[in-house]
């Protein structure tokens, strides 16, 4: 039997956690009953520099029952690092870890379909959604947006996934090697390349507290998504600049056209044209820039050339 880590991030979720905890007190106890995972399996909270009495509240389930765990992070650092930093420490004490928001809106009854197929082969299994009910119509016609804009732009996500996946330590080890400082973990697990499936729930409404997601929060995660993964957009900026020139150039021959028939004040038709003319190489000398500028940002992120799944040797 595997050694199963429930990596939780908390950030002031004092009104959820007396909630959560006994919900996943009782989902681990029946895996062990069940003999599905290792008696030695934990549920680790992350503290990302809760301001309430979230840290307290661990500290106190932690010294009550030896099945929960936490770490606590010096200061609040963001879902995404600590949710990385939850993982990192899981994968040197477990087999496969499991993370998912304290709000339990994920379905926790999917775990045992995310056990069963890494048993089955799968180094990863993702949690998604099978649709979107719960949400706002503001909420779901902005995540559906966003989701298809990230195909269009070529970044390889999967519709209608947020954090809660299960990955083996093998997976995990090659996550480590991942250096980004804006973490976008829903754009990088799909690089990892390992075999992996998809487990498909409904999502329930949240019980307790408040959403830790709003908009301005929503809109920088949405930004780093982007702008983490692709160039392209300085690369629209390129195109556009070559499109305006292009029109500068019909537009100079239109100018000169009307010059010609004597149908336009005398200067018109410079100045039309610089105005265009200037516009558009200033975009594409915008854009070229940024192309180089991409390629250094891309390799300062240091991301592995390639990573090594076997090795046979002797």
């Amino acid at each position: 039997m595997k050694k199963l880590y429930l990596v939780v991030p908390c950030y002031n979720e004092e009104q959820v956690l007396p909630f959560s905890s006994k919900i996943l007190k009782e989902k681990m106890e029946q895996l062990m009953a069940d003999d599905r995972i290792s008696k030695d399996s934990r549920i680790l909270f992350v503290n990302d520099g809760s301001t309430d009495a979230t840290l307290s509240i661990l500290d106190t389930l932690h010294q009550t029952e030896d099945l929960f765990s936490y770490i606590s992070l010096s200061k609040n650092r963001g879902h995404q690092n600590a949710l990385l930093a939850g993982l990192m420490y899981a994968r040197e004490h477990c087999d496969i870890v499991i993370s998912l928001d304290a709000d339990l809106q994920d379905d926790i009854n999917a775990i045992d379909e995310m056990i069963e197929k890494n048993a089955q082969g799968c180094e990863i299994v993702l949690g998604v959604r099978d649709k979107r009910e719960t949400d706002t119509l503001f909420k779901r016609m902005t995540a559906e947006t966003f989701y298809h804009f990230q195909h269009f732009l070529g970044i390889d996500t999967v519709y209608n996934h947020a954090d809660y996946r299960l990955m083996s330590t093998k997976a995990l080890a090659s996550l480590s090697e991942f250096q980004e400082v804006n973490l976008y973990l829903r754009g990088i697990i799909p690089l990892l390349g390992y075999k992996t499936d998809v487990v498909y729930y409904a999502r329930n409404k949240r019980e307790y507290g408040e959403s830790k997601y709003p908009l301005r929060k929503m809109l920088s995660f949405a930004l780093d998504g982007i702008t983490s993964f692709t160039v392209r957009p300085i690369r629209f900026i390129l195109l556009l600049g070559f499109l305006i020139f292009g029109v500068a150039i019909f537009a100079l021959i239109y100018s000169l056209i009307q010059n010609w028939h004597h149908n336009v004040v005398p200067g018109w038709t410079s100045l039309f044209f610089s105005i265009w003319a200037i516009g558009g190489i200033q975009m594409i000398a915008i854009g070229l820039i940024g192309e180089y500028i991409g390629k250094i940002y891309s390799e300062t992120k240091h991301r592995p050339k390639y990573i090594v799944e076997i090795i046979k040797d002797k």
